[in-house]
């Protein structure tokens, strides 16, 4: 288990950009696939993007495609989501999670470690 702690996120107008990052203090976050949720009011927490151990395999969701790049710098315990072209619909508390190890995959339910969010508003 790791302890996740997110920052980086705020207000901003459509059309720009924010980086979120998520931080762990344990070694062994190096070697966990690391994902970003967002959950938005009313609605179920949906899958943003996720990096492998290495970060040489990521995925994303559909609608964050081509605006949305998730990196990590494992030096460092850190992921990071840069979120560019930003929608009032990206507006969202922004959930980091992990799990141990491969493959890595989109269900939530995989994952067993839990940030408690970052709060991120688009204006329009």
């Amino acid at each position: 288990q790791v302890q996740l702690v997110e920052s980086g996120g705020g207000l901003v107008q459509a059309g720009g950009s924010l980086r979120l990052s998520c931080a762990a203090s344990e070694p062994t976050f190096s070697t966990y696939t690391v994902s970003w949720f967002r959950q938005a009011p009313g609605k179920e927490r949906a899958f943003v993007a996720a990096v492998s151990w290495s970060g040489g395999i990521t995925i994303y969701g559909d609608s964050v495609k081509g605006r949305f790049t998730i990196s990590r710098d494992n030096a460092k315990n850190t992921v990071h989501l840069q979120m560019n072209r930003l929608k009032p619909e990206d507006t969202a508390v922004y959930y980091c999670a992990a799990r141990a190890g491969v493959p890595v995959v989109a269900g939530e339910g995989a994952y067993d470690c839990w940030g408690r969010g970052t709060q991120v508003t688009v204006s329009s």
